[in-house]
């Protein structure tokens, strides 16, 4: 055989002129770039929030059609680049009375589409490489058809029935309210100050508000775009195949460790587009596998309800709960429509499938989509329905 091997490809027999790096420096490396990515992400949802925070702020006035606040719900997720932002000022909105539970409800649901940009316009990253481009972006997607699906089950069921509704009021009346609850997760303050430390340094190089968020959005992406590359490359090398087939079994016995991996790291980075945003590079460098990549993104679901259900508990008023529990059991119910049934459990991968197949010979596609799925359908629906 012969021994002459690709760069980067791992092997136990390595035959190269350039010296081998030692895998606990490769691997402290990748825990550096991925921080470095992270901070990137963090970067890249500010810039966003910077040109779109005036916006947001008066989206939930006068909304009283269900549809149209869904897409209140999805706009402003893109806007403020977080749901739980989204979710924590919707149930401060309910708790202090001037968003009825009713309208409340759909914009949840819509703030559940509208964190899955993130990850999305992270996979473009990968443009460069058609195969991984392929992966990254089926990896990213999956997470918007299956939140898409779930809501058009839910919404016009709790429109018809109001079931969410009733089940939340009933659990909101068994739990304690008033409670002092915060969480600060140090992975999220460390991420946090590391964005903050770049955006301090581009503003002794600027004062206009709008230029300073849209070079925060181009010093974001190619942060974005160096880190993945370099993880993506260092990944390769480091994780043997014998440690990914054994990743892989393991996620693949049981849906339910994949989801509790989404839900604890999404509890400790209190973000689940940081969550999905991680599995984007996994995927795409073929560590992880799409399908068993599907449950954690699922699990990110269900823990980044944590943050509007301790927003909820610090306002102890029981309407706020209800809305952060509402929040919590459509992920759940979403869940447990979807997934457990074999016939459809795939149809949100199978799909992002199909469309990465589109894009991979097309990527103005995936950019088009990004920006007519998230932004151009959401505004032409406010505009229309309400």
């Amino acid at each position: 055989m012969d021994h002459a091997e690709v760069p980067g490809t791992p092997s136990p027999i390595v035959r190269s002129t350039t010296p081998r790096i030692p895998p606990a420096a490769r691997a402290a490396t990748v825990v550096a770039l991925l921080y470095l990515f992270l901070v990137g992400v963090k970067l890249l949802e500010g810039g966003i929030k910077g040109l779109g925070s005036d916006t947001a702020g008066g989206l939930f006035d006068g909304i009283t059609n269900p549809f149209a606040a869904l897409f209140v719900g999805i706009l402003a997720t893109v806007l403020v680049q977080s749901s739980s932002v989204t979710t924590a000022t919707i149930v401060g909105l309910v708790a202090a009375g001037q968003l009825p539970l009713e309208t409340a409800v759909p914009m949840i649901m819509g703030a559940n589409i509208g964190t899955t940009v993130t990850n999305t316009i992270v996979s473009l990253a990968h443009g460069r490489k058609s195969e991984e481009f392929k992966l990254a972006f089926a990896s990213a997607t999956m997470h918007d058809f299956f939140n898409l699906i779930a809501v058009a089950i839910l919404l016009p069921l709790e429109i018809a029935t109001d079931f969410l509704l009733r089940t939340a009021t009933w659990m909101a009346e068994l739990l304690p309210s008033g409670a002092d609850a915060t969480f600060d997760s140090p992975i999220k303050g460390a991420v946090k100050w590391g964005s903050r430390l770049i955006e301090n340094l581009l503003e002794l190089l600027m004062s206009n508000k709008t230029a300073l968020a849209a070079v925060s959005i181009l010093v974001a992406i190619v942060i974005i775009f160096v880190a993945l590359m370099l993880i993506t490359k260092n990944m390769k090398v480091l994780i043997a195949a014998r440690i990914e087939s054994s990743i892989n079994a393991a996620l693949a016995k049981s849906g339910l460790v994949g989801m509790m991996v989404g839900v604890v790291v999404t509890v400790a980075v209190q973000s689940s587009s940081i969550t999905t945003s991680i599995l984007v590079p996994l995927v795409a460098s073929g560590i992880l596998l799409l399908r068993n990549a599907y449950p954690i993104t699922l699990g990110a679901n269900i823990g980044t309800t944590v943050t509007a259900l301790l927003a909820a508990l610090a306002t102890g008023v029981v309407n706020g709960m209800i809305i952060a529990l509402v929040h919590l059991l459509f992920n759940v119910f979403g869940i447990l429509l979807i997934y457990p049934i074999p016939r459809i459990r795939y149809i949100p991968v199978i799909l992002a499938e199909k469309l990465a197949n589109i894009a991979v010979h097309r990527k103005w596609l995936a950019v088009g989509y990004v920006v007519i799925a998230f932004i151009v359908i959401p505004v032409i629906g406010i505009v229309v329905l309400d």
